[in-house]
């Protein structure tokens, strides 16, 4: 074979690697969060506020609880699913978030996959922020994003963040919004 024929198969082994094979996954994730953006932050004046606070989630052992417990403080929600390689690419930044503002903040990372894809992705990545499951037929207080999403909520129930994007969640300028959202 000639080298430029070589050149040419290896090129294209590479390329088919990204789709067919676990490193494509990695490198597709990794060049997500790469690319990714600060989430916009939603002016004061424009900001919706929710409409309540009942919603029944279960936590990963299956018991059933209310987002209410979050009325009155900080709340990140994030919507995501294992199969959506841009929600599950987010949760590396996240993870980090939860690092720095797990006693400050009230952390969702919110599916509504069955239990068992969801423990061995958890157990694949050493992600230690709790994950919680929605019931499909209960409302919530959120719009909820088809697959993916994150919200971040004031206190008093405002809408400070809202995105359907991957996004780039561990920053200088979210970390500082987080600390001032607290200390409102």
């Amino acid at each position: 074979m000639k080298r430029k024929t070589l050149a040419t198969l290896a090129f294209i082994v590479f390329v088919l690697s990204f789709f067919l094979t676990p490193l494509g996954d990695l490198a597709k994730s990794w060049l997500m969060r790469s690319f990714a953006s600060t989430p916009d932050i939603i002016p004061e004046e424009n900001q919706e506020r929710l409409s309540g606070y009942d919603w029944q989630l279960r936590d990963a052992d299956g018991d059933s609880f209310n987002f209410e417990r979050s009325k009155g403080k900080v709340a990140f929600v994030d919507f995501w699913a294992t199969w959506h390689t841009p929600s599950a690419a987010e949760l590396h930044d996240i993870q980090k978030l939860y690092n720095d503002f797990s006693e400050k903040v009230d952390f969702y990372i919110v599916t509504n996959e069955e239990r068992f894809p969801v423990e061995e992705f958890m157990e694949k990545t050493d992600y230690s922020f709790p994950i919680t499951f929605r019931s499909m037929d209960e409302p919530s207080p959120l719009e909820i994003p088809d697959p993916s999403g994150a919200y971040l909520i004031d206190k008093t129930g405002s809408i400070v963040v809202k995105s359907n994007e991957i996004k780039d969640w561990y920053n200088e300028e979210v970390t500082q919004l987080l600390d001032s959202l607290v200390l409102k």
